[in-house]
């Protein structure tokens, strides 16, 4: 698996953008965050259409304004097709108002490449990477299947790493740095 100091495989995947009829997909790119010199938030979860995957895409949506204050894109993505993922925002309520795209890696090319794939199905772990504009790994954090993410610590990593400065244990934004 990929870790810290490596850099964040480039890829351009299709990726379920808008429930809008003609606009629902567009290709999304590794590049688009370092033209931009923002930092990249990218999380991938096994399976659509599954009961703690939602919770994970509506927790990192609800912070999604709080990401973009931190001059960070938000990418969530799986193994399923852009058809599917748009299948799924229609289906579930939770999903509809998404305000990142939903990336597909179904040919498996990225989800390989930073060795997040799992079992006999190969479907992505619950990984959580962050990167920064130049496209280095500064963070990656992957939970167990039955286990969900902590949003406010992603932010909280966000912050310690955008600081770059020693931060101690329990370091939150606005505390002192050693």
């Amino acid at each position: 698996m990929l870790t810290v100091g490596d850099t964040f495989p480039a890829f351009e995947l299709q990726a379920c953008v808008s429930l809008e009829k003609g606009k629902e997909f567009s290709f999304i790119s590794s590049e688009e965050h370092k033209k931009q010199g923002k930092w990249l938030v990218i999380f991938f979860w096994p399976y659509d259409f599954s009961t703690l995957c939602p919770t994970e895409i509506m927790g990192f949506n609800e912070k999604y304004d709080e990401f973009l204050e931190r001059d960070t894109l938000v990418y969530g993505g799986s193994t399923d097709t852009a058809t599917v993922h748009l299948a799924w925002r229609n289906h579930h309520e939770g999903l509809k108002d998404l305000k990142f795209p939903m990336i597909s890696d179904h040919a498996k090319k990225l989800t390989k490449e930073l060795g997040i794939l799992a079992g006999k199905d190969e479907v992505a772990m619950r990984a959580t990477f962050i990167v920064d504009p130049t496209g280095v790994i500064r963070w990656v954090c992957v939970n167990h299947i039955i286990v969900g993410r902590n949003i406010d610590e992603v932010l909280r990593t966000l912050d310690a790493l955008q600081m770059n400065a020693l931060t101690p244990c329990n370091w939150k934004k606005g505390g002192k740095t050693l």
